[in-house]
């Protein structure tokens, strides 16, 4: 029998350290709380009790919790200390508008409803906005509450000045973070395990000898499976974009969406290659299956080191290309000899099961070209010299830039025209009234400045605590409003209760609240991720309790007084938020939903309609569909940042995540499946057929029609809740007449099949492809039912 240890505390401490790690991964908000807890008491004391000034004294101790507390900026180091600087930079312009505001007070109320709507709806924009935003609306709410005379604006300064000064050099020698993004790693992992299992699908179509079996593929298949789903929760785990607004994160983020599609396209390839259903085809698509699948392990060594070299990427890019030109060709040149001289309904269905392995082949390598784009882009960003990170030089796409993924993402999304430019057409997309980040930040905005208003009008003491009050109910979702409200108020009153009774305790030992401080400031950081908002409040408060009364007597009474003021400041936040987002954050998303899903149908019937311009003779075809891609783009970010917001909801959920969570994914298969439409095409070139293409047109644009109609009664079932059509069957007859037309109006004058023809039957594809969508999204769609109302 084991003997247990005899008083070395090690057992409890082992216990105590599994639960912290377990309740906070990564010990993100311990480092926070560390750092805080070592630092702000030692500025507080420095000003307070060796230079005797109060004034410096506390904006140093609010500055420091603002900046080490509040924030945690990710990436390399250089780039987390510039973010640190700026921010101390915007508390010293905060702090000198909020002091000036405060001597008028209907200039202190407009100045807060700006200020605070500026700083929230900024955080649309990055991360680094997003995440500053507490930090920043401290150091205006922390001088507007508190009106003096200017002559204590140099006091004040010098406070948060000497906070951002010592932060510096706390983040980067305090237990500093690691430089990893966080989407690196968990996209790197999506490359890796996507690459194997198109090398196993690439054999077996092929019958080689050394091929998996059935079993191992499968094995294969799940371990991409969970990489993609690893990769979106780690992407939907923070209410805002998980990295900042330089032209390496905002290439990762687009890499969410990518992955995701090629994910299920491999899936869906894998699936059908594992019940043999798929016939060997073209041996080209096996070549581009391996092809492809080299350019994601080079692009997975990218992301896991991103100064890494970039010509070997682009080496395999270059054969990808290749692989997939020499496939088009050479589909082309067998279309006669496959296409099917009558229209026997079996004869057209082995017809086009016979390109079916080469229009998954070419999807596939679509997907990882532009994926590979991203990946480039990604690391020329992290790669740019020092002056051309200050002076904002965009990277280029030397090496990966692809003519027609580029055009697809100019008509989809702000792609790499400036920092500027993309951050004013993300914010762009949120000024709509269905905006989930709009609402917030409306919210916030009028519900700070009658917290002001009502601590101006009734003449509070202490201002500050209403606005207090005011804002941790603000700073958490709209659909729990009132449950925070009252979590917010609980935890103010035990902490009140805990800090009165210390005070009692103490007595006028003051002394010992120098002690308490920063264990208070510890366990205040700690608490709200590790235990509960009410904990993480009842935490703040105590703080707040030895910090206002160290140097002096210590006053307990003065201190329960506090709780009305408070109460008070979560009563505004209570009405603010019941007016402006009166359903949460789940009928945003069904409103998000609606719009997204319209928008994206839009957008892929505009790439066929633009497509099959093409084949026509005798006009010029119409420009690409631009506006309708950046509409159905923008409509995307909103859902993405409304998605994130539910999830971010405390509380349990009125519908199954998963299948929440399909019907968000499938926004990002039908709206790439426009991108691979329009970049088929633009890839056409201005080539001409003799023939009109009438016919195959009008069967094309006729399926068309069918599948983004059922989309956009999706789109209005949504929004309106009425009953949805059964999705879009296969129509086999279609497909007979499409191939029939194919052979009569789209072959040359040598009567040899062309490469529009293999062009126009993959368009086919790809809005098959988001037909075979429609039953998992009807499915999800009837569970969201509840949403209603």
């Amino acid at each position: 029998m084991t003997p247990r240890p005899a008083g070395n505390g090690r057992p409890a401490l082992g216990r105590a350290l599994g639960w912290l790690r377990a309740h906070d991964p990564g010990l993100a908000a311990t480092r926070r709380a560390g750092r805080t807890a070592l630092v702000m008491p030692a500025l507080f004391a420095l000003c307070l009790e060796v230079l005797h000034e109060p004034t410096i004294a506390s904006f140093a101790a609010f500055g420091s919790i603002s900046m080490l507390l509040f924030v945690d900026y990710v990436g390399p180091m250089v780039q987390r200390l510039r973010a640190q600087l700026g921010l101390g930079v915007a508390w010293l312009v905060l702090i000198c508008l909020g002091t000036l505001a405060a001597r008028v007070s209907w200039v202190a109320v407009l100045a807060t409803v700006v200020v605070v709507f500026v700083v929230l709806f900024s955080g649309v924009v990055s991360s680094v906005l997003a995440g500053s935003a507490t930090a920043l609306l401290l150091a205006f709410v922390l001088p507007v509450a508190t009106p003096a005379p200017l002559g204590q604006l140099p006091d004040r300064l010098a406070g948060a000045g000497l906070a951002a000064f010592v932060s510096l050099f706390a983040i980067s020698l305090l237990w500093p973070r690691s430089a990893t993004d966080p989407l690196s790693g968990p996209a790197a992992l999506v490359c890796r395990t996507a690459a194997r299992q198109l090398r196993s699908d690439a054999d077996r179509l092929a019958g080689d000898h050394g091929a998996l079996g059935r079993e191992r593929c499968q094995v294969r298949a799940d371990e991409a499976a969970a990489a993609a789903v690893a990769l979106r929760r780690a992407f939907d785990a923070t209410p805002y974009r998980p990295t900042g607004l330089s032209a390496s994160s905002r290439a990762l983020v687009r890499l969410v969406d990518e992955l995701t599609w090629l994910s299920a396209i491999v899936a869906e390839s894998s699936a059908a290659v594992a019940a043999e259903d798929m016939p060997g085809g073209d041996p080209q698509a096996h070549t581009v299956r391996r092809a492809a699948a080299a350019v994601l392990d080079q692009a997975a060594d990218l992301l896991d080191d991103p100064h890494g070299e970039l010509g070997t990427l682009a080496g395999a890019v270059g054969m990808l290309r290749e692989a997939m030109g020499e496939m088009v060709h050479h589909s082309t040149a067998h279309l006669p000899e496959y296409c099917p001289a009558e229209d026997d309904f079996e004869l057209v269905h082995r017809f086009l099961g016979v390109l079916e392995a080469s229009f998954r082949a070419q999807e596939l390598g679509f997907a990882t070209v532009q994926i590979a784009s991203n990946v480039e882009l990604a690391a020329r960003g992290e790669q740019r010299s020092w002056p051309e990170r200050l002076l904002g030089r965009e990277p280029g796409l030397a090496n990966v830039g692809v003519e027609g993924v580029e055009g697809a993402r100019s008509a989809g999304d702000a792609g790499d025209r400036g920092a500027w430019a993309a951050a004013w057409e993300r914010a762009a997309a949120h000024l709509r009234t269905q905006s989930v980040w709009l609402h917030n930040s409306l919210r916030g905005a009028v519900g700070l400045g009658a917290a002001v208003t009502l601590a101006h009008v009734t003449s509070a003491q202490h201002a500050f605590w209403v606005l207090l009050g005011t804002f941790s109910v603000l700073r958490s979702n709209a659909l729990n409003t009132g449950q925070n409200a009252l979590k917010a108020v609980t935890g103010t009153v035990v902490g009140s209760v805990v800090g009165a009774a210390l005070l009692v305790l103490i007595g006028h030992h003051g002394t010992a609240l120098w002690f308490l401080l920063p264990v208070a400031i510890l366990i205040a950081g700690i608490a709200p991720s590790a235990i509960s908002f009410a904990a993480g409040q009842a935490a703040f408060t105590v703080t707040l309790v030895i910090l206002f009364n160290i140097g002096q007597d210590p006053n307990w009474r003065i201190v329960l007084l506090r709780v009305q003021d408070i109460g008070l400041g979560c009563a505004v936040s209570l009405l603010v938020a019941l007016f402006f987002w009166p359903r949460g954050a789940a009928a945003a998303v069904d409103k998000a939903l609606s719009e997204a899903y319209a928008d994206s149908a839009a957008y892929l019937s505009g790439a066929v309609s633009y497509g099959l311009e093409f084949c026509g003779g005798g006009h010029t075809p119409a420009q690409p569909p631009e506006q309708t891609g950046r509409q159905a783009a923008a409509s995307a970010r909103r859902l993405d940042d409304a998605f994130r917001s539910y999830l971010a909801e405390r509380g349990a959920k009125p519908v199954p995540l998963s299948d929440m969570t399909t019907l968000v994914t499938g926004v990002v298969g039908l709206r790439l499946a426009a991108d691979a439409v329009l970049t088929l095409w633009t890839q056409a070139g201005r080539a001409r057929l003799n023939g009109e293409g009438v016919d195959a047109r009008v069967e094309l644009l006729a399926w068309t029609d069918r599948v983004t109609r059922w989309y956009q009664q999706l789109a209005e079932g949504l929004d309106r809740h009425v009953p949805l059509p059964p999705p879009v069957a296969r129509d086999r007859e279609a497909a007979a007449r499409l191939v029939a037309s194919v052979r009569a109006d789209l072959r040359d004058e040598a009567g040899r099949a062309t490469a529009n023809a293999v062009r126009m039957i993959w368009t086919g594809d790809h809005v098959d492809a988001a037909r075979r969508l429609q039953p998992s999204l009807a499915a999800a769609r009837a569970t969201i039912e509840p949403l209603a109302g």
